[in-house]
């Protein structure tokens, strides 16, 4: 009788009420100890286990728990973290310091920037919104063992009664995801001393009991160069001979293994994991093709989405594939980390919609189904069966999906609905006259400290504590007090501050039909940043303006410029949870249209300059590079009919934020947006490589503040890092911004690190000569 058993690739971190949150940031103010910070942290990780295997989960995995991000983690294992490997280390990487204060004390008070650390480059983790902090390497970069935390959190579970399976990013993704300051350096060639560690923890596991350990290769879903398969070769014929009796359970997810299939089948290791949910069309080759002896686990429930599986039609398939193997696993297609723990804390949510989701643990109840139908015959689980196929099939007739004339006006074709009126060179020299900017404009991303007491007034607001012109009026009092300290220190333009606003993507989804929301369906952004992303269960369409009269009073307080703040169509799709019955290039087509009226409508109420954040246009790029042109097309183009109904004079700008530009550099160019802003303090001006060879047609803002670090980067330090950008941009196509919004700083350090800003753009006006 075939074996098959539920495994989970890892679980959300967090906590169901944010505990790992609240951690650390009384840890990061100075408000906890490192032991109260590890206390919370492992009765997050024993509730996390015992979670999984209540609902079903008979491999449950260690290690998947991260204080801050799981490749940090693996940095601090193998020493690649500057300084001693202790907490403080681990979160200077992460967040930066100064000489006189560590990341991880008094994080409310703003610093010099003197002799400070700054916190490793931030990036999207693949296509998620996950972020990841990336490894930085150098020639003599050498690795020892500095961290057991695998080997500890292993013996953890051992001591609840529990026998997990440890989880590591494998070596060779760790590799591929880092860079190096020297150009001509290749990170692999550190591989055979980064192994000999590998080879140090997993013997450690083994000696410990550890008999699988899941070995995470991402990477091998991305187009790879032959010295990348070599690197796959070396690196496990190397664990291999090191620890020959363990198992290794190798486990690729987000895509399909393609044409690296063959490098992976080639591998001494005991098991393969498979995302069938991206790439349902490998499971025959790999069926046809993988050992006999091997482990296969299928990926059949989405890691990433909280739809509510079709279990039938899951059934459908795999029960064939069940005679062909002797030993299977059932798991999610990636780790859990991606959505919220538990459904059954949303009990305001609408009814109907909530018998359509699953959420991480509802998930694993799903597969834990499957499995029992696959050994016991589907009669024995035949009430849940008929209720999965009974709420898909409600979903499907459900009247609230569709509005026919919201399909038929994203099915327009019209050329012009995505062509602003002149080129950039004509809307630059009206824009210019307009607005009266000096050279090296300032200003801001758009949000600025969600203070306590603006989140008291929500909280008070959203409950029914206090009326909605009180709530009005306090909001009101925020963006007047903004606007005055704003036009005190003199930015060129001013934003609102964004203060009506619980999230980017949340507070446009709460006003646009087709949009679901939970309450409690928190997912890690990266370190103690989480989100709750929306649900678009339906067609997107936009009721009323949202935007305007929040405008119309900021821009009453002051006779400078005033944006009007947008979240762009790709984002709000990218960072939404979608719905997966029509292609996502329809559904963000739909949002465009909705964008486009409010656009349309700021500009008629006198907005002369309109910002609409994409900040998520990379992330949504497809991993591999033979399908980038179809997703371009779609996303640029729905950027563009957001953004092209507007006059030449009125100025589109858009951010962009913590990814990889350089790549699609040409796709950037391609949205016409008047000005963009993109990250670049983190990467020390990196992303503007790209712009020694292309030159980008309009204004460019490259971040001269890393608004994820505590450190307040003094005058000098920005005025060098817009040195920098003159050397690869005309001077005066150059804004000078911070690489992100404010929301989650706090007003001290923000105060500081601007007034800087404002002094290190008057500083280049002196000193850098414009036309």
């Amino acid at each position: 009788m075939v074996e098959i058993a539920v495994a989970t690739l890892g679980f959300p971190r967090i906590g169901a009420k944010r505990a790992l949150k609240t951690a650390l940031e009384q840890y990061w103010s100075g408000g906890c100890d490192a032991a109260a910070l590890r206390t919370t942290a492992a009765a997050l990780r024993a509730s996390a286990w015992q979670q999984q295997q209540a609902c079903g989960a008979t491999i449950i995995p260690s290690n998947d728990f991260s204080l801050y991000d799981h490749v940090l983690d693996i940095s601090a294992m193998v020493g690649a973290l500057p300084g001693a490997p202790d907490l403080d280390a681990y979160f200077t990487a992460a967040r930066g310091s100064s000489r006189n204060e560590t990341a991880c004390a008094h994080a409310h008070a703003p610093t010099t920037g003197q002799d400070h650390q700054p916190a490793a480059e931030m990036t999207k983790w693949f296509d998620t919104n996950y972020h990841y902090l990336v490894p930085r390497f150098h020639p003599a970069q050498s690795f020892r063992l500095s961290s057991t935390k695998p080997l500890d959190e292993f013996r953890e579970a051992q001591q609840l009664g529990l026998h997990t399976r440890p989880v590591l990013l494998g070596p060779v993704s760790y590799l591929l995801l880092s860079k190096s300051d020297h150009r001509d350096f290749d990170p692999l060639t550190l591989l055979p001393g980064l192994v000999a560690v590998y080879a140090e923890m997993l013997s450690a596991l083994a000696d410990a009991g550890a008999d699988w350990v899941q070995i995470d290769e991402p990477c091998l879903v991305l187009d790879l160069t032959e010295p990348g398969r070599a690197a796959y070769r070396s690196a496990y014929a190397a664990l291999h001979a090191a620890v020959p009796h363990l198992k290794l359970m190798l486990t690729p997810y987000f895509g399909a293994l393609d044409d690296n299939l063959a490098t992976a089948l080639a591998l001494p290791v005991q098991g393969l994991h498979i995302d069938l949910v991206r790439a349902p069309e490998q499971l025959e080759p790999v069926l046809a093709a993988a050992p006999a002896d091997w482990v296969l686990s299928l990926g059949v429930i989405d890691g990433r989405n909280i739809w509510r599986a079709d279990l039938v039609a899951i059934l459908d398939w795999l029960e064939p594939v069940v005679p062909r193997r002797s030993q299977l696993v059932l798991a999610p297609s990636c780790s859990l980390l991606h959505v919220p723990i538990d459904l059954t804390r949303e009990t305001q949510l609408d009814p109907e919609i909530r018998d359509w989701l699953a959420f991480a643990t509802q998930k694993i109840g799903e597969l834990a189904v499957l499995a029992q139908a696959l050994t016991q015959g589907r009669a024995s689980v035949e009430p849940a069966l008929r209720a999965a196929s009974a709420a898909q099939l409600a979903r499907r007739q459900s009247a609230r999906i569709h509005q026919p004339a919201v399909k038929q006006r994203a099915a327009q074709t019209d050329p012009a609905l995505s062509r602003r009126a002149s080129p950039y060179s004509v809307r630059r020299a009206v824009q210019a006259a307009t607005l009266r900017l000096p050279p090296f404009p300032t200003t801001t991303i758009g949000s600025f400290p969600q203070t306590a007491a603006v989140r008291q007034a929500r909280a008070d607001f959203t409950k029914g504590r206090i009326d909605p012109a009180r709530y009005q009026a306090q909001l009101q009092d925020e963006i007047a007090r903004a606007v005055q300290w704003q036009d005190a220190i003199g930015l060129d333009v001013l934003v609102h501050g964004e203060f009506e606003r619980n999230d980017m993507v949340q507070y446009f989804g709460e006003q646009l039909d087709g949009f679901a929301f939970t309450a409690h369906g928190w997912v890690q952004s990266y370190g103690s940043r989480c989100v709750r992303p929306p649900i678009i269960y339906g067609d997107v369409a936009r009721p009323h303006p949202m935007t305007i009269d929040w405008w119309r009073y900021a821009q009453s307080l002051t006779h400078r410029p005033m944006k009007g703040m947008l979240t762009g169509p790709v984002t709000i799709l990218n960072w939404s949870f979608v719905r997966d019955d029509q292609p996502r290039a329809q559904t963000c087509r739909q949002i465009a249209f909705a964008i486009r009226d409010e656009v349309i409508d700021l500009e008629a109420a006198g907005a002369a300059i309109i910002q609409i954040d994409e900040a998520a246009l990379r992330e949504g790029l497809p991993l591999r590079r033979r399908d980038w042109p179809s997703y371009l097309a779609w996303a640029i183009e729905a950027f563009r009919i957001s953004a092209s109904g507007v006059a030449d004079a009125t100025q589109i700008h858009t951010h962009m934020c913590y990814s990889e530009f350089n790549d699609i550099i040409e796709a950037i160019g391609a949205m016409d947006a008047d000005v963009i802003s993109i990250e670049t303090a983190r990467s020390r001006m990196e992303l503007l490589d790209a712009f020694a060879t292309y030159h980008y047609p309009a204004a460019l803002g490259p971040g001269v503040y890393d608004i994820h670090s505590p450190t307040i980067p003094s005058i000098e330090a920005m005025a060098s890092l817009l040195k920098a950008a003159t050397r690869r941009l005309p001077a005066e196509h150059i804004w000078v911004n911070p690489d992100c919004g404010l929301k989650t700083r706090h007003w001290p350090e923000v105060r500081a690190a601007l007034d800087h800003m404002v002094q290190a753009a008057a500083l280049l006006r002196a000193t850098v000569h414009t036309p």
